[in-house]
């Protein structure tokens, strides 16, 4: 599969930031939940920068879990949304 290498222009708004630096003051949160907060925050100001592969996959198992805080999945969707997304290969016939 090709990678889309044009960046998505979403940027996280002010609620979902005042969500992660919660979830990064928390001392329950998980290292995944701190580590996708800490990604949402990076796209604060730009809409440039776009969700890792790892990320991602955390914010994926964050949305799943049922001990995640709704704070912590709220940060998990914002940054699955800022996620570039890969374009699917055409195939030959």
């Amino acid at each position: 599969m090709a990678k889309s290498t044009t960046p998505k222009s979403e940027k996280t708004g002010k609620k979902v930031s005042s969500a992660a630096a919660k979830v990064l003051k928390s001392k329950t949160a998980s290292k995944a939940e701190k580590s996708v907060a800490a990604s949402a925050l990076t796209q604060t100001k730009s809409a440039k920068e776009t969700t890792g592969e790892k990320v991602a996959s955390a914010a994926a198992k964050i949305l799943k879990s049922k001990t995640a805080s709704k704070a912590a999945k709220s940060v998990a969707a914002s940054a699955l949304t800022q996620k570039v997304k890969a374009k699917k290969a055409a195939k030959k016939k």
